[in-house]
């Protein structure tokens, strides 16, 4: 994929918060300039080549994808990470955490994607990684996860709480996903306030047009269950009979988006606006370099440059 279509989804840096507040854009903005440098953990070749010698199949990114992201909690089951997960399918879930520490330790499977990152971003960012411009933005970004409360954010804490790496790319990969796991539990949260279950979740972002339905499948729901949440949303007047976002439904996922923002700004505050401007151009180097690899989809279930 090229970096044109790359740019069509990760690529956008407008859009969800309120007309005029410069702050809850620079948040929204700084989450899609991190948010491919996390992402990387789940399509660069050299993870998955890692996970492959831990011993989990990688014909698919999935039995990987579960024991990567829920290691730091530790050897826990289904249940909790299909809490702290929300929009996968119970189902979905329990199929791929139940054998995952039979495979491998969550302590191997930590080092595992460490190991896997270090390479990934060598491979994407050649001498890159010993820029003092990489340094500086791995130190604002880390200063900036160090500020995050993680209380009520559990994917949040169980990153927080692992040792720092050592090295400025590898600490701006790490202060990437305490960041937008602090974010993804907030979002979580304004999802909670907005009475939308796990499946509605999904289909009330499909239908403002987020990503395609058949993107969001990926997320293991049944056809049964998608129409079921649909109706569900209809008869709150959220959807059309066509499955489209009425004018109430948009407004509620946009206030979803705003709660979402506003949740994650207060590592960015503490962090204050011009190290915030500063952080968001030093990463435009490395966003760019990231997109270019070709590495990530066209379209994902988050809805960047969408909403």
């Amino acid at each position: 994929m090229g970096e044109r279509e790359e740019s069509r989804d990760y690529g956008e840096h407008g859009g969800g918060a309120g007309a005029g507040d410069v702050e809850l854009s620079r948040v929204r903005q700084l989450w899609h300039l991190l948010e491919p440098l996390h992402a990387v953990l789940y399509y660069a070749p050299e993870v998955t080549e890692e996970a492959a010698v831990l011993g989990y199949a990688t014909e698919e990114r999935w039995p990987a994808y579960f024991p990567y992201r829920a290691a730091p909690l530790g050897a826990v089951g289904a249940e909790r990470v299909t809490s702290a997960f929300y929009s996968f399918s119970p189902g979905m879930v329990a199929e791929h955490v139940e054998p995952a520490w039979k495979v491998a330790s969550p302590e191997a499977v930590l080092a595992a994607r460490m190991r896997g990152i270090d390479r990934a971003y060598r491979a994407i960012l050649g001498d890159r990684v010993d820029s003092p411009e990489l340094a500086e933005a791995a130190a604002l970004a880390r200063r900036a996860a160090e500020a995050a409360d993680t209380a009520g954010r559990p994917l949040a804490a169980a990153n927080a709480e692992l040792d720092w790496p050592e090295t400025p790319h590898l600490q701006l990969w790490h202060a990437a996903t305490i960041l937008r796991e602090h974010r993804g539990d907030g979002h979580l949260a304004a999802l909670l306030l907005a009475g939308l279950d796990p499946v509605e979740s999904l289909v009330s972002f499909a239908a403002i047009g987020a990503a395609s339905a058949e993107r969001f499948e990926s997320r293991g729901w049944s056809a049964a269950q998608w129409t079921a949440a649909r109706e569900r949303l209809s008869a709150r007047g959220l959807v059309d009979e066509h499955g489209a976002a009425t004018e109430a439904g948009r407004g509620l996922r946009h206030r979803v988006e705003q709660d979402t923002d506003r949740l994650a700004s207060a590592p960015w505050r503490a962090l204050g606006p011009q190290a915030m401007a500063r952080l968001a151009d030093l990463l435009g180097e490395f966003w760019i370099a990231v997109l270019s690899s070709g590495l990530l989809p066209s379209e994902t279930t988050l809805g960047i440059g969408k909403v």
